[in-house]
């Protein structure tokens, strides 16, 4: 395929890099995934998004000899979709004997939304307190069930068990509905609901100051593709939103898990999206990690490499993982989503819809830097 051009494009509203990708690179792929790949780690439940807990700079907490990461999980349905309407976030650790199991990491009924998704969890500088930063859908005890997101966090510390004693949730943040759309989303379907959800940490190494970034969708636009990278910023005590850092209006609905991590005094912004999520007159990227670069948190952004596509799925299994997460040290999970279809797909072959969806962590693999191109090594 040809380059695209990355030249910034500050045409929206408040300024916002805008992300429109004429092509993408012909970049070397995710490995393939395979049946000894596909490891589950439970029987009953599904397992995707994940997140690590992690130091103010990024870097993955090693606490008891184990690394602590939060997963989304749900009990297992025959439909693996339905997973995101009992969504509870899990706590596991990783140590030298494997994975260990801690359970859900909040009480039942101590979140205020009817499910819990994505986030994060920072470990503070004082090697203590913990902070668990997560997204609200719905809101508990909702007659129907609505796709409503609001952001939260709760206090916790680090003891011998891990990231607990939790304290009760407080919501950090709301939409304004003139930069990132305000819906309370009576119904929606998955890559076509707006986003107010995914908060992500970053502490700037260059100003001190504490960031959230957050998957969001143009309030400015009734385009049905209008997704967004927003931001918040931690200021006198209280959490305020910025302007958005990019925009995709007309050419992607969902910039899904927006985080950065800072290489020598550049700012990569990640974030993952799939092919269904683009416009229809748009030029369609695989699902995949994407990114954009730039000097200071501020931008301009730029994309990477073409198009911004950093690492995707096969073409012969596009659907084998989503949901990556790049630590602070440069590896990158994710889960498996439908791997072995070998063109197939779950609307002919319905029967695949559980037997060939992962629900577990992916393979890992690690991301290499060099100015503004960023590649699987």
């Amino acid at each position: 395929m040809s380059k695209v051009s990355t030249e910034v494009q500050s045409i929206a509203p408040f300024g916002a890099s805008r992300w429109e990708p004429l092509a993408y690179g012909n970049l070397p792929r995710i490995p393939l995934i395979g049946k000894t790949d596909v490891v589950r780690l439970f029987d009953d439940l599904d397992l995707w998004d994940c997140w690590p807990l992690a130091h103010e700079d990024g870097r993955t907490v090693s606490h008891m000899g184990r690394n602590w990461w939060f997963f989304l999980s749900a009990p297992v349905f025959a439909d693996p979709v339905q997973r995101h309407g009992r969504a509870r976030i899990r706590l596991l650790s990783r140590g030298d004997d494997g994975w260990r199991d801690h359970g859900n990491a909040f009480a039942d009924g101590f979140t205020p939304g009817s499910r819990e998704w994505a986030g994060c969890c920072v470990l503070m500088d004082d090697g203590e307190t913990v902070q668990h930063f997560f997204t609200a859908a719905g809101r508990w005890g909702e007659a129907k069930e609505t796709c409503e997101q609001r952001m939260f966090l709760s206090w916790g510390r680090l003891g011998s068990d891990g990231p607990g004693d939790w304290h009760a949730p407080v919501e950090i943040f709301a939409a304004d509905n003139v930069r990132y759309v305000l819906d309370k989303q009576d119904k929606g379907a998955p890559g076509l609901i707006k986003g107010f959800r995914d908060p992500a940490w970053l502490r700037d190494p260059a100003t001190g100051k504490a960031h959230l970034l957050f998957t969001g969708s143009a309030a400015w636009s009734d385009h049905a593709f209008n997704g967004n990278i927003g931001i918040a910023t931690f200021e006198q005590g209280e959490w305020v939103l910025g302007d958005p850092l990019i925009e995709a209006v007309g050419i992607n609905n969902e910039l899904e898990r927006p985080h950065v991590i800072v290489r020598k005094g550049r700012y990569y912004l990640f974030w993952s999206t799939q092919t269904h999520t683009f416009a229809p007159d748009a030029v369609a990227g695989p699902n995949g990690l994407y990114g954009a670069v730039a000097d200071s948190l501020a931008g301009p952004w730029r994309a990477v490499n073409s198009g911004g596509l950093v690492a995707a799925n096969p073409d012969a299994e596009p659907k084998q993982s989503y949901s990556w997460w790049v630590t602070g040290e440069g590896e990158v999970w994710s889960f498996v989503d439908y791997w072995g279809m070998e063109g197939r797909t779950t609307a002919n072959h319905p029967e695949l819809l559980r037997s060939n969806f992962g629900g577990t962590p992916a393979p890992r693999f690690n991301l290499a830097f060099d100015g503004d191109r960023v590649t699987v090594r």
